[in-house]
């Protein structure tokens, strides 16, 4: 018996789909392999920036130490390839964006573009702030309440763990704003709501700050007042991409 043509339709369509996922994948794949390479000769000059915060406020005598025997090597590598998809993120997006753009409304696209754009931004935000601000006043004060008689001597690994961490943590939280837009739009919440929620939110943003940052309550507050101005950020963005009738699909 012949196969129906709408399923032969919709086996082409699949493998096509398939093809272009691939591509976008390959593309992707490459961006942060070039970025890997390029980076790979100056990873531990990588290190020692990103270990300069806690280096700084150091005991002195004090340094990081390397308790595996491959650590050395191993762990700049890993940062060597942390920064590269770290660089690499706008064209991961941009394949990702490419490969799902044909299948969305305008009004979709319209919504989505301004969206992606500011995720990207402020998780690198985030990122920047947690090391330029939230890190400094958080080994501070480790340093400062070091026991006496114990020598603060960090393990390379683990300090590139923790770093990694609340670098993701704080971009994350930085995502307050989309998230805020995606719920108005997505119709959970409106503007109305999201004021008189603003109580709620400022309790959250510290409940979740104590549980992101280290034992300190300078860290702490960095977190959750910017979480806070962010949520106010995000009101203002409902009002101003998510209008009344806009999420209906374009006639035609």
């Amino acid at each position: 018996m012949a196969t129906p043509e709408p399923e032969v339709d919709l086996q082409q369509g699949l493998f096509s789909h398939l093809l272009e996922l691939r591509s976008r994948l390959l593309k992707a794949s490459a961006t942060v392999l070039v970025v890997l390479l390029a980076l790979v000769p100056f990873a531990n000059r990588l290190y020692t920036e990103l270990a300069a915060p806690l280096v700084a406020r150091l005991p002195q005598g004090a340094h990081l130490i390397a308790t595996e025997v491959a650590s050395p090597f191993v762990t700049p590598l890993k940062l060597a390839f942390y920064a590269a998809l770290f660089i690499s993120m706008p064209m991961i997006l941009y394949q990702l964006w490419a490969f799902v753009s044909p299948g969305l409304y305008k009004h979709e696209k319209r919504l989505a573009r301004p969206l992606l754009a500011a995720a990207l931004v402020l998780f690198y935000l985030g990122c920047a702030f947690a090391y330029f601000l939230v890190l400094p006043a958080a080994f501070r004060f480790l340093t400062a309440i070091t026991p006496q008689g114990v020598e603060m001597m960090t393990d390379i690994t683990h300090y590139l763990d923790f770093v990694m961490l609340m670098f993701f943590a704080f971009g994350l939280c930085f995502e307050v704003p989309v998230a805020v837009v995606i719920l108005a739009a997505v119709g959970v919440v409106d503007l109305d709501k999201l004021r008189s929620s603003r109580r709620y939110a400022i309790v959250g943003a510290f409940a979740i700050a104590a549980f992101i940052t280290p034992p300190d309550i300078t860290s702490m507050i960095m977190l959750a007042v910017p979480m806070c101005l962010l949520y106010e950020l995000g009101m203002l963005a409902v009002r101003w991409l998510v209008k009344p009738g806009s999420l209906k699909p374009d006639a035609g």
